[in-house]
């Protein structure tokens, strides 16, 4: 069953016709879940922060970029399936890529190098021409958006970012990474495909030396590392150091295209011989990135016309199992090979009273509450006694009583229980028990 944490009691257990199972992840754009659609089989269902009612404008905006994206062809991308701008919130369905993320792969087992540096490069730019060749702009790729798969990377989250930033202005929000952020971001200008392909360079020299290549620390400080000084290229040598550094140049008009990298990735030399078509280009890359043996993709694209409808989307099949755990040895450096992510199977979990307790005792508005009332106690006591101390002890008094209060009758209601996680065949009831930024695998 793939990792994820229980729905908590604020957690929708439905988006449209898709039942939630449980938290994949959450970050700045929302929250990503794992859901299923009857004989659909699993995919990442993501919630958009997103208020789209009262404005038609970027209602419309926002469906025409994630349209857009749902025409990206399926070379190592995790495919939209389907988006809904009219619900509240609204949500984007994709595959699910059962796998780490690039971004935990290397915080728990170190840099990639070798041959398996140069599979995620040929993976990425192979995805990142695919997306271009749509007219798409990812905006967002960086470590987190790059899932580990048991058939190679895939790159996630293409166009929701885009979508999310013709909503919002640079002066009130910020869609992006700062480590990632191609240095025209920072200056608000135009945002193009040169950009994404700076954020890929960002993505491999992270992979090889497990640190991004213009540090780390606050906006401001990799803001101005980014505009002024050059990368720290460490882990990287030759010709992919070369074309790296080239692709993380400070003025895009100088960057490579992600069909050009992709080429040169795959040994073609700029100029040398025919033009390569793109399609062929973008097979080649697959089948170079791929990690164990999958089927060729077709020469002739079809998009996915996927809604709803109780039919499984195109890129399923319904087999009512899990997707494929991912073999991380593929990808592994210098650490020990590690055992596989799948976890173990769980059995539905008993609505016990200690497990009531753990749930609420750190509930945030529990706690508000119990301070403000406790505010109140204490300020009372001060209009009637005038003593800080006396008043002091009555506001602490008060929020013993109210928290404890409110603890033990939470605790005492079987309505607060999680509910259980399915069983692992796909077949069972409700969902089970994220990783920090690194987690969500949704692909969207």
């Amino acid at each position: 069953m793939p990792e994820m944490t229980p729905l908590g009691p604020r957690d929708p257990d439905r988006a449209g016709p898709y039942e939630l199972l449980g938290r994949l992840g959450a970050g700045g754009q929302g929250v990503v879940y794992l859901g299923r659609e009857q004989q659909a089989g699993f995919v990442a269902v993501k919630m958009i922060n997103l208020d789209l009612h009262h404005n038609p404008r970027a209602k419309a905006q926002f469906a025409k970029e994630i349209a857009a994206a749902r025409r990206v062809a399926p070379f190592c991308t995790a495919q939209i399936l389907f988006a809904d701008v009219d619900s509240d919130p609204p949500y984007v369905v994709s595959e699910y890529i059962e796998g780490p993320t690039l971004q935990r792969h290397v915080r728990e087992y170190g840099p990639v190098t070798g041959n398996a540096l140069h599979r995620l490069a040929v993976g990425t730019a192979t995805a990142l021409a695919a997306i271009h060749q749509s007219d798409v702009v990812h905006c967002d790729l960086k470590p987190d958006n790059v899932v580990l798969g048991a058939d190679g990377a895939r790159v996630i989250d293409f166009g929701i970012a885009r979508a999310l930033d013709v909503t919002e202005t640079m002066t009130s929000r910020i869609m992006g990474t700062a480590p990632y952020m191609a240095p025209e971001r920072f200056r608000d200008d135009e945002v193009g495909p040169a950009s994404d392909v700076f954020a890929w360079a960002a993505t491999i020299a992270f992979a090889a030396a497990g640190r991004p290549p213009f540090g780390t620390g606050t906006v401001v400080a990799v803001m101005n590392r980014v505009l002024h000084d050059p990368p720290d290229l460490a882990g990287l040598s030759g010709p992919l150091s070369e074309l790296v550094g080239q692709c993380l140049d400070k003025d895009h008009r100088a960057r490579p295209p992600a069909e050009q990298v992709l080429l040169r990735l795959l040994g073609h030399t700029p100029h040398a011989g025919a033009p390569v078509p793109i399609q062929t280009a973008l097979r080649a890359g697959t089948d170079a990135a791929a990690t164990q043996l999958v089927p060729r993709q077709p020469t002739a694209y079809q998009p996915t016309t996927h809604e709803p409808t109780g039919q499984p989307p195109t890129a399923y099949q319904a087999t009512g199992q899990p997707p494929t755990a991912y073999q991380p040895a593929s990808y592994q450096a210098t650490a020990p090979s590690p055992t596989t992510y799948r976890p173990a199977a769980q059995g539905p979990a008993r609505d016990t009273w200690s497990r009531r307790l753990r749930r609420q005792y750190a509930d945030a508005w529990g706690i508000s509450a119990a301070i403000f009332l406790g505010a109140a106690g204490g300020a009372a006591g001060y209009v009637a006694t005038t003593a800080a101390t006396t008043a002091a002890a009555v506001g602490a008094m008060t929020f013993v009583v109210v928290y404890g209060v409110r603890l033990l009758v939470a605790t005492a209601l079987p309505g607060a229980a999680a509910p259980a996680a399915p069983a692992p065949d796909g077949s069972g009831a409700a969902p089970t028990p994220d990783r920090g930024g690194p987690t969500a695998h949704p692909g969207a």
